[in-house]
């Protein structure tokens, strides 16, 4: 009998992991590491690091967006390995991480990139902070071989740390149910949850579309603050409101709920951005200060959810150039972009002037 854990399984309990501030292990070969993510790091975790650690392998892994705004070079192209001096304490590792002080404490540098080894565990690792919800940045050693690390420690191989990064998707339709609309007593939701454990999406469809022609569709990013709280500093509730309404006027559409806030950093990383853009960073901007790039959501939701449901070519509610190329790179054909421009305010102008201007939004 097969007791072991899967990849996804092991995936899964690596996030929580990292999400509760516990300590994980990755073996490369001969050659074990110990990581943390920085974000979630318990006080007194980085004195063990160092207890355990082979001398000057410790570091903290931030991505280059990060990188450029503490003036560090990022030698391995994506990412920056930043060797933490032995005389440093937790703060200082937070915050490498954390842009909340940087107006306030700017001169905290220079740091030293390390340019030697391979930097396979480390970028993982902030692939693995991401996939988590936290903040990019993991501080990492390589074990001594003869240290000695509590038992039990779970331990995940290098193949298996990367290897759950890139695997495709995988989602089952897990329930459906008629849930009538004020836009449309003829509404159906579906719900979809991933193999990997991660966050379930949903397919609300009106009527009963032909499965044979190109569906109203619009693939709706989760706005905690815009679609539930109707925030002003948005336009996603209106978005949200204005495709459920074509799609009941019409007759039929799907629209596809996907849970990845603050495009895919979510929503705690979306309400720091919002911080900084309060301090006069736009709204890229303020990402790249996070370590995080414009725009970090998978679309491979969407086109599986599509496909499950039996729909092949769609007609996309979008403003979104990038969002068409997307899709139809994972087998959706799109016949025709509808626009979707709603819901501009004085508290909204910039940040939909940065998206038309930086991301190609077509406003």
């Amino acid at each position: 009998m097969d007791l072991g854990l899967t990849k996804d399984q092991r995936i899964a309990r690596l996030h929580a992991d990292l999400r509760m501030g516990a300590a994980v292990t990755v073996v490369d070969g001969q050659t074990l590491w110990l990581l943390a993510a920085v974000e979630t790091m318990r006080p007194g975790l980085l004195d063990g690091f160092r207890s355990v650690a082979v001398a000057g392998s410790l570091h903290v892994a931030v991505t280059a967006r990060r990188a450029e705004t503490l003036a560090a070079r990022p030698y391995d192209d994506d990412i920056a390995r930043l060797a933490v001096p032995p005389t440093v304490g937790d703060d200082w590792v937070r915050s490498l991480a954390d842009p909340s002080r940087d107006l306030t404490a700017p001169l905290r540098g220079p740091y030293r990139s390390l340019r030697e080894g391979s930097p396979a565990v480390s970028r993982a690792a902030i692939r693995h902070c991401k996939a988590a919800r936290l903040l990019p940045a993991a501080a990492i050693a390589r074990v001594r071989p003869d240290a000695v690390l509590p038992d039990p420690l779970p331990v995940t191989s290098l193949e298996t740390f990367e290897a759950g990064l890139d695997s495709g998707v995988s989602l089952r339709l897990v329930a459906t149910g008629r849930v009538p609309l004020r836009v449309s007593e003829r509404a159906t939701t579906h719900v979809f949850r991933p193999a990997s454990g991660g966050e379930e999406h949903y397919a609300i469809e009106i009527g009963r579309p032909n499965r044979h022609s190109a569906v109203l569709t619009r693939l709706h990013s989760a706005c905690f603050t815009g679609d539930l709280l109707e925030s002003l500093k948005c336009d996603c509730g209106q978005q949200l409101r204005a495709a459920l309404g074509q799609m009941g006027a019409a007759g039929e559409g799907v629209l596809l709920y996907l849970n990845q806030e603050g495009r895919g950093i979510g929503l705690a990383n979306k309400l720091r951005a919002y911080s900084l853009q309060d301090q006069g960073f736009d709204t890229v901007d303020a990402n790249h200060r996070l370590g995080f790039e414009d725009d970090e959501r998978d679309f491979r939701f969407g086109a599986e959810m599509l496909t499950e449901l039996g729909f092949r070519q769609i007609r996309l509610m979008t403003n979104n150039p990038a969002k068409l190329e997307m899709i139809q790179r994972h087998g959706i054909a799109v016949t025709e972009r509808v626009p979707l421009v709603v819901g501009r305010s004085p508290f909204n102008a910039d940040y939909l002037d940065t998206k038309a201007r930086k991301s190609g939004h077509l406003m």
